[in-house]
């Protein structure tokens, strides 16, 4: 009998480590500043993660994804790990958490 896959502790895994990704520009995490759309989680470990940038001229275009995609990896449940960048829709202030909003001063 194949195990049961808890996608919500390992969906809580991933989220963990993606508050420990910064924007070197802005001081929150990518996880707070809302630039993680969707965490996907397959029956066999492999994830699938849609984020956006704060602009599509972000100075971190390249390496951004390529570090979440990484760091996602690394955790022992993870088999894969994908990151697909949109900027549909936009990013905006109203993505950012009330924590995010109140570290930059903006509440």
């Amino acid at each position: 009998m194949e195990q049961e896959i808890d996608t919500q502790e390992l969906g809580e895994k991933i989220v963990k480590v993606l508050k420990t990704i910064y924007d070197p520009e802005i001081p929150v995490d990518i996880y707070e500043l809302g630039l993680i759309y969707d965490v996907m989680v397959s029956t066999d470990y492999d994830v699938k993660i849609l984020m956006t940038l704060t602009t599509p001229n972000c100075p971190v275009a390249e390496s951004l994804p390529l570090e979440v995609e990484e760091k996602v990896k690394s955790l022992d449940m993870v088999k894969d790990a994908e990151v697909e960048i949109t900027f549909d829709p936009p990013w905006s202030q109203d993505l950012m958490s009330e924590g995010a909003k109140l570290e930059l001063g903006l509440l």
